[in-house]
């Protein structure tokens, strides 16, 4: 069932010895869907996905289950390098009743024909095995240095309807964006809420956003609106969630949201990172957070 409205790509606690810390990360999960956001994408780029093992990352989904989290608003990444365990996470957020998984191409190994990537999701298909999955392609080439063109996007969702059902499109790139939201029957998540009043325009049920994080109840507004064809009051609203989004840009957005996170919260363990990211600079952290309450009055 397509999820609308905004999805936050959930950030991932670790305790001061570095494990994943289940109960600061229930209680995010929790806050976030109370101020607004839609859905959760646990396991994200923002969520340091690949810092983190495929067995955390089952107990995590399982205990935010437990926690009352619903898994039909959960579309967890699964994506890694190999055909097997990219299968196995998947398999486990199925049986869970996760609405979707979010799903990289395999990432090691660069300049793959789309043949090649093509294959790779179809044998993903044939080794899941089940009626209830749906996939979520991701694409950020600008991280993961592997793309999925235009062609190979329809092309899959054209022999899996029912399974290849939406993509995540973390490009940055309108153009690709658009093109994107013209695959009839295709599910598109921007992957930031710059474009959002266009992307609703032409179909798009929302965006997984970074910034829903720390900025979820303006964003999730916008994207309402839009769905609700108030364009004039999404575009005033807009104008606030546009600058504060390029405004994280202007820093490392894991490490930055993190430090404002554990200064909001008086949680220092917000602030812990796994190797080998480091830790916002006190003076960065400073600034930005100076700069976000006096331009537009959030206070951190």
């Amino acid at each position: 069932m397509m999820i609308k409205g905004l999805i936050a790509p959930i950030l991932t606690p670790f305790d001061d010895t570095l494990n994943l810390d289940q109960s600061l990360y229930n209680s995010l999960a929790t806050q976030l869907l109370a101020n607004g956001v839609s859905g959760l994408a646990p396991f994200g780029t923002t969520g340091e996905a690949l810092s983190v093992s495929q067995s955390e990352r089952k107990a995590a989904l399982e205990g935010l289950v437990a926690a009352g989290v619903d898994p039909a608003i959960m579309i967890p990444g699964t994506g890694l390098c190999n055909l097997p365990d990219t299968i196995d996470l998947c398999q486990h957020a199925v049986s869970l009743g996760c609405a979707g998984v979010m799903v990289l191409p395999a990432f090691y190994f660069k300049g793959m024909s789309d043949d090649g990537l093509y294959d790779y999701y179809a044998q993903l298909i044939a080794g899941v095995n089940d009626q209830r999955l749906k996939i979520y392609l991701y694409h950020i080439p600008q991280v993961s240095g592997v793309g999925l063109s235009i062609d190979l996007v329809r092309k899959l969702h054209a022999h899996f309807p029912n399974v290849v059902v939406g993509i995540k499109d973390s490009s940055g790139d309108w153009d690709n964006t658009k093109a994107l939201l013209d695959i009839e029957g295709l599910i598109v998540y921007p992957g930031s809420e710059l474009p959002i009043i266009e992307a609703v325009r032409q179909g798009a049920p929302g965006c997984i956003s970074a910034t829903a994080n720390l900025n979820g109840t303006d964003i999730a507004e916008v994207i309402d609106l839009c769905l609700a064809g108030k364009w004039d009051e999404a575009e005033v609203k807009h104008k606030k969630v546009r600058a504060v989004r390029l405004m994280f840009q202007d820093y490392a957005p894991i490490p930055a949201q993190k430090a404002l996170l554990a200064r909001s919260t008086g949680n220092s363990t917000w602030s812990n990172l796994r190797p080998p990211m480091r830790p916002m600079a006190k003076d960065k952290l400073e600034a930005l957070a100076d700069n976000l309450a006096s331009q537009f009055g959030m206070q951190f």
